[in-house]
């Protein structure tokens, strides 16, 4: 994790000083600020790897003499097959279809997101995947 933080960190000095050259050159504000919220996004990914590098062992990442099977083994747990992405993707496309075609589309698709999030949260809650 340490060299991610490092990589993260350095990325993000080099989108501020493009950002800084871009803000002074082109004096284009929407574009400074894309590049100063992408910097500034770069700075918490890089400390928070950072930080969290001190807490946990170094892992093969770290190391460079490490080969690509000692990153090999379980990864963490992953969901089984789900409904609710497809729910939430119909919710928040008619959702944006109201911003096009009227307001009242809004009465359809609040509904179909909350149930898609709903359901969603707490999938592993109920049915035949209720204990992982």
């Amino acid at each position: 994790m340490k060299e991610q933080g490092k990589i993260f960190i350095g990325f993000a000095v080099f989108i501020l000083a493009m950002a800084i050259t871009y803000g002074l050159w082109s004096k284009e504000p929407a574009g400074t600020t894309a590049l100063f919220l992408a910097f500034s996004l770069c700075a918490f990914i890089g400390y928070y790897l950072a930080f969290t590098a001190k807490r946990v062992d170094a892992g093969p990442g770290d190391n460079p003499e490490a080969e690509v099977a000692d990153d090999a083994g379980e990864i963490g747990f992953f969901a089984p097959h789900s409904w609710q992405p497809l729910s939430l993707a119909v919710g928040g496309a008619l959702a944006f279809l109201g911003v096009i075609f009227g307001w009242w589309l809004l009465y359809w698709s609040i509904p179909i997101i909350l149930v898609g999030l709903y359901g969603w949260v707490f999938e592993f809650y109920r049915g035949e995947n209720q204990n992982q």
